[in-house]
Protein backbone atom coordinates (compact mmCIF):
# COMPACT_ATOMS: atom_id res chain seq x y z
CA UNK A 1 0.00 0.00 0.00
CA UNK A 2 1.22 3.50 -0.89
CA UNK A 3 0.49 6.52 1.31
CA UNK A 4 0.48 10.10 0.05
CA UNK A 5 1.60 12.35 2.92
CA UNK A 6 0.55 16.01 3.02
CA UNK A 7 1.32 18.53 5.75
CA UNK A 8 1.17 22.20 6.68
CA UNK A 9 -0.80 23.67 3.77
CA UNK A 10 -1.38 26.84 5.80
CA UNK A 11 -4.08 28.32 3.59
CA UNK A 12 -1.79 28.43 0.54
CA UNK A 13 -4.03 27.27 -2.30
CA UNK A 14 -1.49 28.00 -5.05
CA UNK A 15 0.98 25.59 -3.44
CA UNK A 16 -1.62 22.97 -2.52
CA UNK A 17 -3.17 22.94 -5.99
CA UNK A 18 0.27 22.36 -7.54
CA UNK A 19 1.02 19.54 -5.11
CA UNK A 20 -2.29 17.82 -5.79
CA UNK A 21 -1.64 18.04 -9.52
CA UNK A 22 1.88 16.64 -9.18
CA UNK A 23 0.76 13.90 -6.79
CA UNK A 24 -1.94 12.81 -9.26
CA UNK A 25 0.87 11.43 -11.45
CA UNK A 26 1.90 9.06 -8.65
CA UNK A 27 0.24 5.85 -7.48
CA UNK A 28 -1.13 5.86 -3.95
CA UNK A 29 -3.91 4.10 -2.05
CA UNK A 30 -4.36 6.29 0.99
CA UNK A 31 -3.76 9.91 2.02
CA UNK A 32 -2.34 11.06 5.35
CA UNK A 33 -2.79 14.71 6.35
CA UNK A 34 -0.58 15.88 9.23
CA UNK A 35 -2.39 19.08 10.14
CA UNK A 36 -2.27 22.86 9.79
CA UNK A 37 -4.61 23.18 6.86
CA UNK A 38 -4.98 26.87 7.69
CA UNK A 39 -3.14 29.84 9.14
CA UNK A 40 -0.75 32.31 7.43
CA UNK A 41 -2.12 31.98 3.88
CA UNK A 42 -4.83 33.94 2.11
CA UNK A 43 -6.89 31.04 0.71
CA UNK A 44 -8.19 29.02 3.66
CA UNK A 45 -11.55 28.12 2.13
CA UNK A 46 -10.02 26.75 -1.05
CA UNK A 47 -7.58 24.60 0.92
CA UNK A 48 -10.16 23.23 3.37
CA UNK A 49 -12.64 22.47 0.61
CA UNK A 50 -9.97 20.57 -1.32
CA UNK A 51 -9.11 18.54 1.78
CA UNK A 52 -12.79 17.80 2.33
CA UNK A 53 -12.94 16.33 -1.19
CA UNK A 54 -10.08 13.91 -0.59
CA UNK A 55 -10.93 10.22 -0.41
CA UNK A 56 -9.40 7.44 1.68
CA UNK A 57 -7.83 10.00 3.98
CA UNK A 58 -6.73 10.03 7.62
CA UNK A 59 -6.08 13.40 9.27
CA UNK A 60 -4.87 14.97 12.48
CA UNK A 61 -5.18 18.60 13.51
CA UNK A 62 -2.38 21.14 13.79
CA UNK A 63 -1.81 23.99 16.21
CA UNK A 64 -3.04 26.62 13.74
CA UNK A 65 -6.16 24.56 13.10
CA UNK A 66 -6.87 24.62 16.84
CA UNK A 67 -6.44 28.37 17.19
CA UNK A 68 -8.51 29.14 14.09
CA UNK A 69 -11.29 26.88 15.37
CA UNK A 70 -11.21 28.43 18.85
CA UNK A 71 -10.04 25.23 20.52
CA UNK A 72 -6.85 27.02 21.65
CA UNK A 73 -6.66 30.76 22.44
CA UNK A 74 -3.30 31.12 20.70
CA UNK A 75 -1.45 32.53 23.70
CA UNK A 76 1.81 31.02 22.42
CA UNK A 77 1.46 32.56 18.95
CA UNK A 78 3.43 35.60 17.89
CA UNK A 79 1.39 38.62 16.80
CA UNK A 80 1.71 37.81 13.08
CA UNK A 81 0.52 34.22 13.46
CA UNK A 82 -2.31 35.29 15.74
CA UNK A 83 -3.46 38.02 13.34
CA UNK A 84 -3.56 35.47 10.51
CA UNK A 85 -5.46 32.97 12.67
CA UNK A 86 -8.07 35.55 13.66
CA UNK A 87 -8.53 36.65 10.05
CA UNK A 88 -8.87 33.01 8.98
CA UNK A 89 -11.52 32.35 11.62
CA UNK A 90 -13.61 35.15 10.16
CA UNK A 91 -12.91 34.20 6.54
CA UNK A 92 -13.80 30.51 6.70
CA UNK A 93 -17.30 29.49 5.76
CA UNK A 94 -19.42 27.99 8.52
CA UNK A 95 -19.03 24.51 7.07
CA UNK A 96 -15.28 24.81 6.64
CA UNK A 97 -14.82 26.21 10.15
CA UNK A 98 -16.80 23.29 11.52
CA UNK A 99 -14.62 20.87 9.56
CA UNK A 100 -11.44 22.41 10.98
CA UNK A 101 -12.92 22.33 14.48
CA UNK A 102 -13.64 18.62 14.13
CA UNK A 103 -10.17 17.59 12.98
CA UNK A 104 -8.99 14.86 15.38
CA UNK A 105 -6.13 15.16 17.83
CA UNK A 106 -3.07 13.02 17.10
CA UNK A 107 -1.30 10.71 17.34
CA UNK A 108 -3.28 8.31 15.18
CA UNK A 109 -2.27 4.75 14.44
CA UNK A 110 -2.02 3.99 10.70
CA UNK A 111 -0.50 0.53 10.79
CA UNK A 112 0.50 -1.78 13.62
CA UNK A 113 3.50 0.31 14.67
CA UNK A 114 3.13 3.32 12.38
CA UNK A 115 1.57 6.59 13.57
CA UNK A 116 0.90 10.11 12.35
CA UNK A 117 0.88 13.29 14.43
CA UNK A 118 1.35 17.01 13.96
CA UNK A 119 4.15 17.94 16.35
CA UNK A 120 5.09 14.92 18.45
CA UNK A 121 3.19 11.81 19.57
CA UNK A 122 3.88 12.98 23.12
CA UNK A 123 2.62 16.55 22.58
CA UNK A 124 0.83 17.61 19.41
CA UNK A 125 2.23 21.15 19.74
CA UNK A 126 5.88 20.20 20.38
CA UNK A 127 8.58 20.86 17.79
CA UNK A 128 10.96 18.04 16.86
CA UNK A 129 14.19 19.66 15.70
CA UNK A 130 17.04 17.90 17.49
CA UNK A 131 18.34 14.43 18.24
CA UNK A 132 17.37 15.06 21.88
CA UNK A 133 13.77 15.80 20.86
CA UNK A 134 13.76 12.57 18.87
CA UNK A 135 15.34 10.56 21.70
CA UNK A 136 12.53 11.55 24.06
CA UNK A 137 10.00 10.19 21.59
CA UNK A 138 11.89 7.00 20.77
CA UNK A 139 12.23 6.14 24.46
CA UNK A 140 8.64 7.04 25.37
CA UNK A 141 6.53 5.85 22.43
CA UNK A 142 6.36 2.33 20.95
CA UNK A 143 6.09 3.27 17.25
CA UNK A 144 8.66 2.09 14.73
CA UNK A 145 7.66 4.77 12.23
CA UNK A 146 6.07 8.17 12.90
CA UNK A 147 5.21 10.79 10.30
CA UNK A 148 5.01 14.30 11.76
CA UNK A 149 4.81 17.91 10.56
CA UNK A 150 4.89 21.26 12.37
CA UNK A 151 8.56 22.23 11.78
CA UNK A 152 8.14 22.80 8.02
CA UNK A 153 11.52 21.11 7.42
CA UNK A 154 11.68 17.83 5.45
CA UNK A 155 13.73 15.67 7.77
CA UNK A 156 14.34 12.22 9.17
CA UNK A 157 15.52 10.91 12.54
CA UNK A 158 16.75 7.31 12.57
CA UNK A 159 17.21 5.44 15.86
CA UNK A 160 19.36 2.29 15.76
CA UNK A 161 21.95 0.56 17.89
CA UNK A 162 24.43 3.13 16.60
CA UNK A 163 22.44 6.04 18.08
CA UNK A 164 20.34 8.71 16.36
CA UNK A 165 21.07 9.93 12.85
CA UNK A 166 19.53 13.21 11.68
CA UNK A 167 18.95 13.96 8.00
CA UNK A 168 17.50 16.99 6.22
CA UNK A 169 15.78 15.75 3.06
CA UNK A 170 16.84 18.07 0.23
CA UNK A 171 15.18 18.31 -3.16
CA UNK A 172 13.63 15.12 -4.54
CA UNK A 173 14.85 11.76 -3.31
CA UNK A 174 14.09 8.32 -1.94
CA UNK A 175 15.26 6.08 0.89
CA UNK A 176 14.86 2.43 1.75
CA UNK A 177 14.03 2.16 5.44
CA UNK A 178 15.91 -0.38 7.52
CA UNK A 179 13.51 -2.75 9.32
CA UNK A 180 15.86 -2.85 12.33
CA UNK A 181 15.74 0.94 12.71
CA UNK A 182 13.00 3.21 14.07
CA UNK A 183 12.14 6.45 12.30
CA UNK A 184 10.60 9.88 12.73
CA UNK A 185 9.90 11.37 9.30
CA UNK A 186 8.74 14.87 8.36
CA UNK A 187 7.55 15.40 4.75
CA UNK A 188 8.00 19.18 4.97
CA UNK A 189 5.46 21.92 4.39
CA UNK A 190 3.26 22.48 1.37
CA UNK A 191 2.20 26.03 2.15
CA UNK A 192 5.15 27.56 3.96
CA UNK A 193 8.51 25.74 3.62
CA UNK A 194 11.21 26.78 6.07
CA UNK A 195 14.30 25.01 4.77
CA UNK A 196 15.32 27.84 2.39
CA UNK A 197 13.69 26.04 -0.53
CA UNK A 198 10.46 27.86 -1.45
CA UNK A 199 9.01 24.91 -3.36
CA UNK A 200 6.10 22.98 -1.85
CA UNK A 201 6.92 19.59 -0.31
CA UNK A 202 5.14 16.25 -0.10
CA UNK A 203 6.02 12.58 0.40
CA UNK A 204 4.94 9.05 -0.52
CA UNK A 205 5.46 6.08 1.79
CA UNK A 206 5.38 2.58 0.29
CA UNK A 207 4.72 0.21 3.16
CA UNK A 208 5.29 -2.93 1.04
CA UNK A 209 8.71 -1.81 -0.18
CA UNK A 210 9.38 0.08 3.07
CA UNK A 211 10.54 3.16 1.19
CA UNK A 212 9.87 6.89 1.36
CA UNK A 213 10.05 9.25 -1.60
CA UNK A 214 10.06 13.00 -1.15
CA UNK A 215 9.25 15.65 -3.72
CA UNK A 216 9.48 19.42 -4.23
CA UNK A 217 7.03 21.24 -6.47
CA UNK A 218 7.25 24.69 -8.05
CA UNK A 219 4.14 26.82 -7.75
CA UNK A 220 3.00 30.40 -8.39
CA UNK A 221 4.54 32.04 -5.33
CA UNK A 222 3.48 35.45 -6.64
CA UNK A 223 -0.14 34.32 -6.66
CA UNK A 224 0.03 33.18 -3.05
CA UNK A 225 1.73 36.42 -2.07
CA UNK A 226 -0.97 38.49 -3.77
CA UNK A 227 -3.73 36.63 -1.93
CA UNK A 228 -2.03 37.38 1.40
CA UNK A 229 -1.56 41.05 0.65
CA UNK A 230 -5.05 41.45 -0.81
CA UNK A 231 -6.43 40.00 2.42
CA UNK A 232 -4.63 42.67 4.43
CA UNK A 233 -2.49 40.12 6.26
CA UNK A 234 1.03 41.06 7.47
CA UNK A 235 3.40 41.50 4.53
CA UNK A 236 6.07 39.28 6.12
CA UNK A 237 3.81 36.29 5.45
CA UNK A 238 4.04 37.00 1.73
CA UNK A 239 7.72 37.92 1.71
CA UNK A 240 8.91 34.73 3.41
CA UNK A 241 7.28 32.51 0.77
CA UNK A 242 9.81 33.65 -1.84
CA UNK A 243 12.80 32.43 0.16
CA UNK A 244 11.40 29.47 2.08
CA UNK A 245 12.01 30.65 5.64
Amino acid sequence: MQHLILSDMHGNWDAFESVLERASREVYDRILVLGDLVGYGGSPNEVVEAVRRLERVTMVRGNHDKVVAGVDPGENFNHVALAAARWTSQELSEENLRFVNELPEGPTRILDRTFICHGSPLDEDAYVFSDYDAYEIFTSHPADLIFFGHTHVPSLFAFSRYGIEVMVLRGDGSLKLDPSTRYLVNPGSIGQPRDRDPRAAFMIYDQDENTIRWFRVDYRVEGAQKRILDAGLPAILAERLAVGV
